[in-house]
């Protein structure tokens, strides 16, 4: 976290370095390798932490949300505009049709669509890198955003494995970006409240909000003061169970927020 903010002064989105964010990608994809490795056959068709998917559906995601990657990249390289994903209701098939296969197909499928976007990122001349695209939700966007959508997805949803894996495993120096950037989408949800963010083993802060107001046009209320691990922290902010060791100013576990994206 970065040293705390005036409330209401916005946080912009701005990607990471591109060899950073690359980096990190590629970690997050090893390390999702070794979670697969270590599932039985079986645990692919159990629940997720995520409501209505089962592990395989989070699989199947990551490995269409890589081909998605590459699309972004190719319409980048070419001028040719491709979009992510034809449509959201494609999206939604490819993924529901995946999560049928097998254990070992989905394994494959999850490795070959994370080399193609290896290969489609070694393909890219420097130029193409200033190229604007748009995201698969349609706003633009620079191109050089890819590679921290990449990382982001991969991370968080080998968390939502629900495995073993934790926001702990995360590259510290990830954290921190990964933080900025959902507090600055936060910030432009209705109903955002202030907060001031602590970190207790450091004592890093960051605040933001409030946001818009709700759509009853009540002020967002103000939690003052939410202190926890930074892992914890992460987990809020982003709508996963976190541990009980986060408490708001009144001593509380803190309310949801808004869905940050």
């Amino acid at each position: 976290m970065t040293p705390a903010r005036t409330p209401g002064d916005g946080h912009a989105v701005v990607p990471p370095p591109v060899g950073d964010a690359l980096a990190w990608a590629g970690d997050g994809q090893a390390h999702l390798r070794g979670l697969m490795t270590r599932m039985a056959g079986e645990a692919f068709r159990a629940p997720s932490a995520l409501p209505g998917w089962t592990r395989a559906h989070v699989l199947t995601h990551l490995a269409r949300n890589a081909d998605a990657m590459v699309n972004l990249l190719t319409w980048a390289r070419t001028g040719v505009e491709t979009p992510a994903y034809p449509d959201p209701a494609s999206r939604d098939a490819d993924i529901e049709a995946g999560a049928g296969r097998s254990s070992d197909e989905i394994r494959a499928d999850v490795v070959a669509s994370s080399d193609r976007l290896a290969d489609a990122v070694r393909a890219m001349p420097e130029k193409a890198w200033s190229a604007t695209v748009r995201n698969p939700q349609g706003v633009e966007m620079p191109v050089t955003a890819v590679p921290w959508n990449r990382a982001r997805e991969v991370w968080i949803h080998a968390v939502d494995l629900d495995v073993g894996a934790s926001f702990k495993d995360l590259p510290i120096p990830m954290r921190e970006v990964l933080v900025a950037d959902v507090v600055a989408r936060l910030e432009r949800k209705p109903g955002c409240p202030h907060v001031r963010l602590e970190e207790v083993r450091t004592g890093a802060t960051l605040e933001f909000g409030p946001g818009p107001a709700g759509p009853d046009g009540a002020e967002p209320r103000d939690l003052g003061t939410v202190r926890g691990k930074a892992h914890d922290i992460i987990a809020w902010l982003l709508g996963r169970p976190f541990d009980k060791g986060l408490r708001d100013a009144d001593g509380k576990l803190p309310p949801p927020l808004p869905v940050w994206l």
